[in-house]
């Protein structure tokens, strides 16, 4: 029951938003009854919330979520640095972590006019997407980089890069210059410079700056996302 129960909650990845009980059982594939007993038990353990005929992901899974020791401990060690890089360039800032093959988003900060982007605290996308994704793939060994480029690349515009050969190239550069470009790749209008950050030797995590096109300037923008992520790598390093 267990196992069902989390196919249900999983069922909210990745675009969240709310279902009803039949919804909830085509994407699981349960039977609906089923669903609306585990359903009913979620959300007296506050991991589901009903409105009317519809479910969501209740505020319990957040808190839950939030309690992650290695990722609560990054997230704040790493807030000063992100609250830094917005001050310096006013736009918006990321913080991600790999998981599997997806960039999971710690923290984004961003002002009161942000620019639509798909990540979202707590959300995921493929790391070949997104700056701060081809950042941590980049640094995170040939093993995972070949496991990823032996896989049909995802695409969530039509400007991501589905041709293998092309994010190898991608990837040998930003192992050179230590920054990761994403443009037009996660979000149309938008782009994206990300650099990792290291803890021991490892890439831990990688921070990144989401900017509109209209402003994307990487001579001014580059120098303070390398200086975030080097800061917040020391800091890491020290701490152990």
């Amino acid at each position: 029951m267990l196992a069902k129960a989390a196919l249900i909650i999983e069922s909210f990845r990745p675009d969240g938003g709310s279902f009803r009980l039949s919804e909830l059982s085509e994407r699981t594939g349960l039977p609906k009854p089923t669903v609306h007993r585990l359903a009913a038990d979620l959300v007296g353990l506050g991991w589901l919330e009903r409105s009317g005929a519809e479910y969501r992901l209740g505020a319990k899974l957040f808190e839950l979520g939030s309690l992650v020791p290695h990722r609560l401990d990054l997230r704040e060690t790493a807030l000063p640095f992100l609250q830094d890089l917005f001050e310096a360039t006013h736009e918006t800032v990321h913080l991600g972590v790999r998981e599997g093959l997806e960039v999971v988003y710690l923290e984004r900060i961003h002002g009161h006019e942000a620019s639509w982007l798909p990540s979202r605290i707590g959300g995921s996308l493929p790391l070949t997407c997104t700056g701060v994704g081809k950042a941590l793939l980049a640094f995170s060994g040939a093993e995972l980089m070949e496991e990823v480029l032996s896989r049909p690349l995802p695409s969530l515009t039509p400007h991501s890069i589905t041709d293998p050969a092309r994010m190898r190239t991608a990837l040998e550069k930003i192992r050179v210059s230590g920054l990761a470009y994403e443009e037009q790749e996660a979000a149309l209008g938008m782009s994206c410079i990300a650099a990792p950050v290291f803890a021991g030797g490892t890439t831990v995590a990688a921070l990144s700056v989401a900017v509109p096109r209209a402003r994307f300037s990487p001579a001014q923008l580059a120098p303070a996302v390398r200086t975030a992520a080097l800061g917040l790598s020391r800091v890491l390093r020290r701490g152990g």
